[in-house]
């Protein structure tokens, strides 16, 4: 092959090469997300899973092995924030700090996040609080936490097992809450993997799933007016049947409000 041809094939790829990524930069995700851990196993990976099943053009950054000062950089330049389940908030952060023989802690996952909703409720970026997601934000709020549901709360409801996706409980969902409207039904089962939970819910928030036990399973804004979209729930969504109506119809609400944000932007 001579060398003009050669050339002319580079020139070629060169020019394919940047038509694509401008493309990608243009036409390409609709919107990123970041995740406060999407990574280290396949549990964490099953959140950007879920959102990419709902909508492909999600981008989802996992920011827990960032520095704060990185992760806040993409969440300022982010249309969403998915608070991901986990091991156990530090108790000394709701007021009870004598009790950590019974948590399991990451203090630096505690920081950031707390930083993160801060920062996301500042700029009314849309929150979604999964599992420990829902459980920092209620403490983030003002609330706080049942340090270990079998041994300090009295129920018959079995609400951890040790292989969660064959472990389901039913909850009630609130008529008139946002949940419900989302879920159109009043009685869900729900994956079973949580031994804590919301105790005192946080001011200006309000319940809208409760387990046959009274246990707290999901809440939002009180007053949602001129607030940034949020909703915080004590299952997994993204490991649940895509027909469940506690997951995908909650994960692609998260996305459409994710999309309005960055129009507003």
């Amino acid at each position: 092959m001579s060398k003009s041809k050669i050339t002319n094939i580079i020139i070629l790829i060169i020019i394919c090469t940047s038509l694509i990524f401008i493309s990608y930069t243009i036409f390409g995700r609709d919107v990123k997300i970041v995740l406060s851990k999407g990574s280290e196993h396949k549990g964490y990976e099953k959140y950007s899973e879920w959102l990419n099943k709902i909508d492909s053009k999600v981008d989802c950054i996992d920011l827990y092995d960032m520095s704060i000062q990185d992760a806040m950089k993409e969440l300022e330049d982010s249309d969403g924030l998915l608070l991901t389940g986990g091991p156990d908030v530090h108790p000394s952060r709701y007021g009870k700090g004598w009790d950590t023989l019974r948590c399991e802690i990451d203090s630096h996952r505690d920081s950031l996040e707390f930083i993160l909703i801060q920062k996301a409720l500042e700029k009314k970026i849309p929150i979604l609080g999964i599992c420990r997601g829902e459980q920092i934000l209620n403490v983030a709020l003002g609330g706080t936490l049942i340090v270990d549901i079998e041994q300090d709360y009295d129920t018959m409801v079995v609400h951890r097992c040790t292989n969660p996706d064959t472990c389901f409980h039913e909850i009630k969902v609130l008529e008139g809450s946002l949940l419900h409207k989302l879920t159109g039904t009043s009685i869900a089962k729900v994956n079973s993997n949580h031994h804590q939970a919301v105790d005192k819910i946080a001011e200006g928030l309000s319940v809208s799933a409760r387990t046959r036990d009274g246990l707290i399973e999901a809440f939002e804004w009180s007053t949602p007016d001129s607030k940034p979209f949020m909703l915080a729930v004590q299952w997994h969504p993204e490991r649940l049947d895509e027909n469940n109506p506690m997951s995908k119809p909650i994960g692609k609400y998260f996305v459409d409000k994710a999309k309005e944000y960055k129009k507003k932007k």
